[in-house]
């Protein structure tokens, strides 16, 4: 088939802006953290790009959109007939008519692998070693991602179960979330939690990525559409609504709850609706997806508080806002999905479907949670008997950036030197001045 020049360019563009998502989700991360521990916090999400983007190469879109040479095994994992993506390269278009090069399909699969792996590490801020932590994303990616990832869009049972995940609602936010309450069961409370404030550090930081991840957005559920037509103008529209919807009704949760709105309830809010809406951003109409928008809203920001009471330590409220969220996005196409659009998927109950898509939906939903947690669960306690996860007591106090990475994110004692200093920095002679902040 004739590569088509639009939809190629559009998905170019998408590929790029799901990239851009992982640095804006670095800044959002990082912003919520201590000073103490921004940098840290900003580089794993880095260490994802580095890691998942060279396994994604090597063997992580085979396993993710190969073909084994069992049917039966084809359910659950792809094969190794497109490692080093074999056969993608001499490919000039996805066998699915949509006129795109199946390497730039690759690369931008690849993007989505790399952001899932990121949000995970918003649950262990401030006390995971930065080793074991790449560690973890290595095996991660590779145990639980690429499965998930080909059970939903490769071929694997939920697809053809009929499962409808547009855009990640199961294989990344719902997979994430639930591997963040995992991971934060076996880390354990950062030293100090609910004793000790641990307020963001930076809110202009925390916008900032919010606005990254808001634009960046565009190009995960529009762009899942592999092409530049109306599904993707649909999904466009549905997205710019629900993060709109959800940034407003987690404001009026606060102010009704606490007494007054807050920039980090608008961020996260967006954020909620953008989560809520990913899967269901093609299959309904952009008036659902205000509704959707204004349910993740609530729901989540009620839910980021079941940490205080259940007593786990999700630092920066990945579950609640990332597994919550995915689960009314992903539940709700049972409800509002319709088929003007999408043939392969059965009309949601308000629609004149009955309960046939919802149970889909929830079965999908289900037993993406239950897999990523237990096997993440498995993972971490793994790293952990073998390396160590945790940072000791006295470094987590100190502070992660220091004792971690010999860095900090600001030098709030402004210091000013002179003198000469040797290529390596080895023998350095300086002579300082401390100006007083």
């Amino acid at each position: 088939m004739k590569i088509d020049g639009g939809s190629t360019a559009w998905m170019l563009v998408s590929a790029a802006l799901v990239l851009l998502m992982t640095p804006g989700l670095a800044f959002f991360y990082g912003g919520m953290t201590r000073a103490k521990s921004v940098l840290n916090m900003m580089l794993m999400s880095f260490a994802g790009i580095a890691v998942v983007s060279v396994l994604w190469v090597l063997y992580g879109h085979s396993l993710a959109f190969g073909t084994s040479g069992s049917d039966f095994l084809n359910n659950f994992i792809g094969g190794f007939d497109q490692l080093g993506l074999n056969g993608l390269l001499e490919t000039a278009t996805k066998e699915d008519g949509t006129g795109v090069p199946s390497l730039l399909f690759s690369v931008f699969q690849m993007m989505f692998a790399v952001i899932t792996v990121a949000l995970i590490s918003g649950a262990i801020a401030d006390r995971a070693k930065f080793g074991a932590w790449v560690v973890f994303s290595a095996v991660w990616v590779t145990v639980v991602y690429l499965p998930v990832a080909h059970w939903v869009w490769g071929g694997g049972w939920l697809m053809k179960l009929g499962v409808e995940d547009f855009a990640g609602g199961t294989a990344v936010h719902i997979n994430a979330g639930a591997a963040a309450l995992a991971l934060a069961l076996v880390l354990g409370r950062r030293k100090g939690w609910r004793k000790e404030p641990m307020r963001p550090h930076s809110l202009p930081l925390v916008l900032l990525g919010a606005g990254l991840l808001w634009f960046g957005w565009f190009g995960f559920n529009a762009g899942s559409q592999l092409a530049a037509d109306g599904v993707a103008a649909l999904a466009f529209v549905n997205t710019q609504v629900a993060a709109a919807a959800a940034a407003g009704a987690w404001i009026v949760v606060e102010k009704l709850r606490d007494g007054h709105s807050t920039t980090l309830g608008v961020a996260s809010g967006a954020v909620a609706g953008l989560v809520a809406i990913t899967p269901a951003c093609a299959f309904v109409t952009p008036v659902w997806a205000i509704v959707i928008g204004v349910l993740a809203g609530v729901l989540c920001a009620l839910a980021v508080g079941l940490k205080y009471r259940f007593g786990f330590d999700d630092s920066l409220d990945v579950v609640g806002v990332h597994l919550v969220g995915g689960l009314v996005g992903a539940v709700l196409i049972g409800f509002a999905g319709f088929t003007a659009y999408t043939e392969a998927s059965d009309p949601g109950l308000f629609y004149g479907g009955g309960l046939a898509q919802l149970g889909k939906q929830v079965l999908g939903a289900v037993a993406v949670l239950v897999f990523s947690f237990v096997v993440t669960y498995g993972i971490g306690k793994a790293v952990d008997k073998l390396m160590g996860f945790r940072i000791a007591s006295d470094d987590e106090v100190a502070g992660i950036d220091i004792t971690q990475h010999a860095e900090t994110g600001y030098d709030l004692g402004s210091i000013h030197a002179s003198g000469v200093v040797s290529a390596n920095g080895s023998t350095a002679t300086v002579t300082t001045k401390k100006v007083e902040a």
